[in-house]
């Protein structure tokens, strides 16, 4: 297979990857949503969080750059369960915890408002982006978190997927000390490629869903990235020909699919055997560079690949010229033999 390996890991750490300031900014806008949900229920009264605790891509590290900075943060509100009652004692629904948490967001510089969604409120922002903070309690009997959404309270633990995920690039990545490790990485490049197009993102699968596919068939390679990738391609399409469900990783008999047709792991399957098949060319043993940078190009809908080979051979061409001229300049200032009467001398 024709070596991409060093322009597959240049195009995650520089097309796929958050910037440390982007990464900065929403850390700023989640730590600013906090304190205006704490002062706002303290004033009016109503129950304070106990704790925050980041969770979904945001805390695994997984969120990859889009045009659009269409980013989903997910931030928890955790509640004791004591604290959250009505003025009369009674206990509160999971509606009315996440309204009184919708309420308390609210904020006259935000062109759209705050929205109570099934299982979380919204934080809706300008540059695209939006922040999700779902509510929990904590319950009192046993310390279990309960998530509020329409379908009353659930026993969830988002902290144990984010366990999950560190053990998994811990236990699997060759290299987990070096650029967030191997196995986050192909999560990060499945990601991008799966909202490649910016009409693919209403039907492909989920960030999570990608993420725990990459889990099952993810095999290291410390030594070709490309080929760690690709790989990874073809086994997730050849199990989704036979099984499209993908069962959650850490909660028993919860499932990211909507059933054995998901119409999303379909769209998944699809568009990968398409990407398969723009790569068979880097098997040929014929395979220019230039035709690798277009397959990889076409991947990942971008031209970063192909400006990126093109490049390094002006870059080599360059350094030929420049190796050849210095290698002129040399044999011209050698000294020369000549030949003069009454014997040889160097001139």
């Amino acid at each position: 297979m024709f070596d991409c390996s060093k322009d597959v890991l240049a195009f995650h750490d520089e097309k796929v990857t958050l910037p440390q300031d982007e990464r900065t900014e929403m850390r700023k806008r989640r730590d600013a949503n906090r304190e205006r949900l704490k002062t706002r229920l303290k004033e009016a009264g109503k129950p304070v969080p106990q704790e925050f605790i980041k969770q979904g891509s945001y805390a695994m590290l997984t969120m990859v750059q889009d045009p659009d900075k269409d980013y989903d943060i997910d931030d928890g509100v955790y509640f004791t369960q004591a604290s959250l009652k009505r003025d009369d004692g009674t206990v509160m629904s999971p509606t009315e915890v996440k309204q009184i948490v919708c309420d308390a967001l609210q904020d006259d510089r935000f062109d759209k408002k705050p929205q109570v969604k099934k299982s979380c409120v919204r934080v809706f922002y300008k540059e695209g982006y939006h922040v999700d903070l779902p509510a929990y309690r904590i319950r009192e009997s046993d310390g279990s978190y309960e998530l509020a959404s329409d379908d009353g309270w659930s026993v969830s633990r988002a902290a144990d997927t984010e366990d999950w995920f560190n053990k998994t690039n811990k236990d699997k990545s060759p290299d987990v000390g070096t650029n967030g490790g191997q196995f986050r990485r192909i999560v990060r490049l499945m990601k991008k490629f799966a909202c490649s197009r910016g009409d693919w993102k209403k039907d492909t699968a989920s960030g999570f869903t990608i993420t725990k596919l990459v889990e099952e068939y993810y095999v290291a390679n410390k030594d070709r990235e490309d080929i760690t990738l690709r790989d990874c391609m073809q086994r997730i399409h050849d199990r989704l020909l036979t099984n499209l469900e993908v069962h959650h990783p850490v909660t028993p008999g919860a499932m990211l699919t909507s059933g054995p047709g998901d119409s999303t792991t379909l769209f998944l399957r699809t568009k990968l055997a398409d990407a398969l098949g723009d790569l068979k060319v880097l098997d040929d043993p014929k395979c220019t560079s230039k035709q690798a940078g277009q397959a990889w190009d076409k991947v990942f809908n971008t031209d970063f690949f192909s400006v990126r080979q093109a490049a390094a051979e002006k870059a080599a061409v360059t350094e030929h010229n420049t190796n050849a001229l210095a290698g002129l300049v040399a044999a011209k200032n050698e000294p020369r033999l000549t030949e003069k009467h009454g014997g040889g001398r160097f001139a």
